[in-house]
């Protein structure tokens, strides 16, 4: 709703869990509803597997359908709400687990969102967290409504969830968690409200950069199966191989089931293959019990060999046709909705501060302070109003900035380029060490509202 500035149909928000459904928000040219079971068997639309699930899963998902700029270059995938206790769990009557890894292997993007006022992980939660397992690249972290606590206590909220997190998600990195209040009313406490902001702008990149990428991922997943379907072959070959032909096949079959683990290990020396390609051990157990091994196919290997070539060098032909065929589309981002928001005007992310300050000012804003680094020039021995750089460096590297920020700083308040800075070049120079020393970044190429007055001729 944040995102798209505008209701969806079977939309609901409020402070108990309201979502029951999955609900797909996908743009269309009328606005409406598609139920499940009309969903999985449109060809137009990518949900004909969730067939799989049965009834009681299609009965909870829906398409909601409508014009929306933001839905043009992304879809969202609304979940139901988590619950806590064994009883809501059962309720469900379908595999909710299984449903979220079927949709975290085909997304681009994982969301999880955290109250900062309610902050446990229910054991279902913790359970899907579990499901995401080998998607830890895709997730990211919401911690919404921050602004409802004070900011020591969103201090202590943020530890306790990076904790919580680090004990189920097992991840060498940290998990990138953007803490802020997502919806349009007022905040309660703004003290953090710059904080928000900055975490704001960094999620909405993280999320238009998606569609720019698009291909590429959809290219890491082809490999990625290709690999597990290798493996897979070896594993059912290797089961093939290993059953009677006349009697005994019942029991063979158990042996082989319990002892998955070993003819893992047996591939995994004679192939070099990596134990994170295996699929799960006590899953594949279970879905090996209702199968008729005798029916499994011998290793083909004459497809193994394609499949290796194909990964060899069929993918890295694909890869730079990929990078050209990118370099030659128009940059495609999000756009609309929340994403238009604060791109332009007074109310951009970081405008008027910084290397921004005195962007609408008649004045130039280095003048304020002038007077006082006017004093310090005259100290440094100029010769025809200006003081080379060596003069220059010994004043500068007081500010304990490193050589290469001084030099960035260098060459931006060098405007002539004559290797020497006259008595506003100085100024602007120390004003650009005041902008990085309050945390500031500096900007690539000189602001037109920092130019000495008495320059902006030159570059004219």
């Amino acid at each position: 709703r944040y995102l798209l500035e505008q209701d969806f149909p079977g939309m609901r928000i409020g402070p108990e869990p309201t979502t029951d459904s999955f609900i797909a928000v996908m743009q269309g040219d009328v606005e409406g509803i598609v139920p499940g079971n009309a969903l999985v068997v449109d060809p137009k639309k990518p949900f004909r597997k969730l067939n799989a699930f049965g009834n009681a899963f299609l009965n909870r998902f829906v398409c909601a359908q409508l014009p929306n700029p933001v839905l043009e270059s992304i879809s969202v995938i609304d979940t139901p709400g988590i619950l806590s206790g064994e009883k809501q769990r059962i309720s469900r009557g379908y595999d909710f687990a299984a449903v979220l890894e079927w949709f975290a292997e085909r997304v681009d993007r994982i969301i999880l969102l955290f109250d900062a006022h309610k902050l446990d992980i229910s054991d279902e939660f913790s359970e899907v967290i579990k499901a995401l397992k080998n998607h830890e690249d895709k997730m990211r972290v919401v911690l919404n409504k921050a602004d409802q606590i004070e900011t020591q206590q969103l201090m202590r909220v943020y530890g306790a969830l990076m904790w919580s997190l680090g004990k189920i998600v097992n991840t060498p990195e940290v998990i990138r968690v953007y803490i802020g209040s997502f919806w349009s009313h007022p905040l309660l406490i703004p003290d953090n409200r710059k904080l928000f902001e900055a975490e704001e702008q960094d999620l909405f990149r993280d999320i238009q950069s998606l569609p720019r990428n698009a291909a590429l991922r959809k290219l890491n997943d082809l490999i990625k199966r290709a690999r597990l379907a290798k493996v897979h072959a070896y594993i059912i070959s290797s089961l093939k191989k290993e059953m009677p032909s006349m009697f005994g096949k019942d029991n063979k079959k158990k042996e082989l089931v319990n002892n998955l683990g070993d003819i893992y290990a047996r591939i995994e020396r004679e192939h070099q293959i990596s134990p994170g390609d295996f699929p799960n051990l006590r899953k594949m157990q279970d879905q090996l019990q209702a199968q008729d091994f005798s029916k499994f196919q011998p290793l083909k290997s004459k497809l193994l060999e394609t499949v290796e070539d194909m990964l060899a060098n069929d993918i890295a032909q694909l890869m730079v046709l990929v990078r050209q065929e990118e370099s030659q589309r128009p940059t495609q981002m999000v756009k609309g909705g929340a994403f238009e928001g604060t791109l332009h005007g007074p109310f951009g992310h970081g405008y008027g501060e910084g290397a921004g300050e005195g962007i609408d000012d008649a004045e130039w804003v280095v003048a304020r302070d002038k007077p006082m680094y006017d004093e310090i020039f005259y100290t440094l021995s100029p010769v025809d109003g200006k003081i080379t750089g060596a003069n220059a460096k010994k004043e500068m590297v007081r500010s304990k900035l490193p050589n290469t920020v001084l030099g960035k700083i260098w060459k931006l308040a060098d405007i002539d380029k004559d290797g020497m800075l006259d008595d506003e070049e100085f100024a602007l120079a120390n004003h650009l060490i005041k902008v990085k020393l309050e945390g500031h970044e500096l900007p690539n190429e000189l602001p037109s509202h920092l130019l000495p007055p008495s320059k902006r001729k030159i570059t004219e």
